[in-house]
């Protein structure tokens, strides 16, 4: 089992903090290094959590602080095995991401287990504050419910009311097929079929000539990474845009655009929790991120900076990191950053925070390679994300 050490420290003095475990704060991160949803996590996710790390000033309570990554393969025992032997043996504290839906599930049985604190911005399955919520899990950046409640919405009402979902057949993709077909039918619209297909699935052709011969006026795409950027180039290859049918991309980061280029993805709505060119602090950080990784970060890349620089501010107000006092911190202080204004955690382990419908601007619009989208609407993060009303966690009172 590789694991990858980054910032790694030299063992605390004997000065530091005893309330530190082992004397060093160690916080994991199960990703995708190589797969195909490397792009959206893997090592741009490591580089933001050691900005984040850096810019606390490498230490808390006097404790130096280790990031270590490994890579989970997407596969789930994987998951599983490296969160208990990081915790057994590991002396890591807390898991800050873990890429993908079904991997995040695993890992997170295992945290709440070992009672640690695990915080998901990779993947999107909504289960993860619902049936799998914890204590000790946080789900930071977006969820398929966020997603479908913006980008499917929207569609909907811009006349795209009979879909067809190709869909990732795993958690993720199942979850996101749900809660798309949920707000179209609550909308006036209807679901003529879908479609599962294997994870990092290279060809698409049968699933979409499914989608095309279904008549639906839209395809949703129920996928990630690769898999959304292999079935959006298919789909114009087997012209399924120019015969009529409008393709929405239920997860689609502005790597994939900037991959695909905007001849490919003009007019395309999406949703994110974050966007490098909303304001003058996300332009500032995102400079610098791009400066060491050479391309502009995404959602769950800049979501990983700042649950990194949120936990460490909860060790420093806990006084410790032992897990119930660093939850408690967590939970009570708001998160105020470049990332999210006036964000919080709920019962329910949803980070609440502002969600941003896109337009993908056509290519005599764009004045840059990463000049990628126009904002259509800012959705409050009390509309964005499922209400405590809907939900399914045994924690949450009603």
């Amino acid at each position: 089992m590789a694991w990858q050490g980054v910032a790694r420290a030299q063992q605390a003095p004997a000065t530091t903090s005893q309330k530190i475990s082992d004397g060093v704060v160690r916080l994991g991160f199960l990703l995708d290094m190589s797969g195909p949803y490397a792009d959206v996590t893997g090592p741009g996710s490591a580089a933001a959590a050691r900005m984040a790390v850096e810019d606390f000033g490498g230490k808390v309570l006097g404790a130096p602080v280790e990031v270590v990554v490994a890579d989970h393969q997407n596969k789930p025992d994987i998951a599983a095995a490296t969160a208990r032997a990081w915790f057994d043996t590991g002396g890591v504290d807390a898991i800050l991401d873990v890429a993908a839906s079904a991997t995040a599930l695993a890992a997170a049985d295992i945290a709440r287990a070992k009672n640690k604190v695990i915080v998901f911005n990779g993947p999107g399955a909504v289960r993860l504050t619902n049936e799998a919520c914890s204590p000790v899990s946080v789900h930071w950046a977006y969820d398929t419910y966020a997603l479908a409640n913006s980008t499917a919405l929207a569609t909907v009402k811009a006349g795209g009311e009979s879909w067809f979902f190709v869909t990732a057949d795993y958690a993720f993709g199942q979850d996101l097929e749900r809660d798309a077909s949920a707000v179209v039918k609550a909308n006036g619209g209807k679901v003529l079929g879908s479609v599962r297909v294997p994870l990092n699935n290279p060809d698409f052709s049968s699933f979409l000539l499914q989608a095309q011969g279904s008549g639906a006026k839209v395809v949703g795409l129920a996928n990630a990474g690769a898999d959304t950027t292999n079935s959006i180039k298919q789909a114009a290859e087997f012209g399924l845009t120019q015969g009529g049918q409008k393709l929405a991309g239920l997860l689609v980061y502005i790597s994939d655009v900037h991959s695909l280029g905007l001849k490919a993805t003009q007019g395309m709505l999406l949703t994110e929790g974050f966007y490098w060119d909303l304001n003058d602090e996300t332009r500032a950080w995102s400079k610098r991120y791009f400066e060491r990784v050479g391309k502009m970060p995404n959602m769950s890349q800049a979501g990983v900076y700042s649950t990194v620089t949120h936990y460490l501010k909860a060790v420093q107000k806990a006084g410790a990191d032992e897990t119930a006092a660093v939850m408690t911190a967590m939970r009570e202080a708001p998160v105020d950053d470049f990332y999210a204004r006036g964000g919080r955690i709920r019962e329910d382990g949803r980070m609440i925070h502002d969600m941003y419908l896109f337009e993908v601007k056509k290519p005599d619009e764009s004045k840059g390679p990463w000049d990628l989208y126009k904002l259509v609407a800012t959705v409050p993060g009390d509309q964005a994300f499922q209400p405590l009303s809907a939900s399914r966690c045994p924690l949450v009172k009603k």
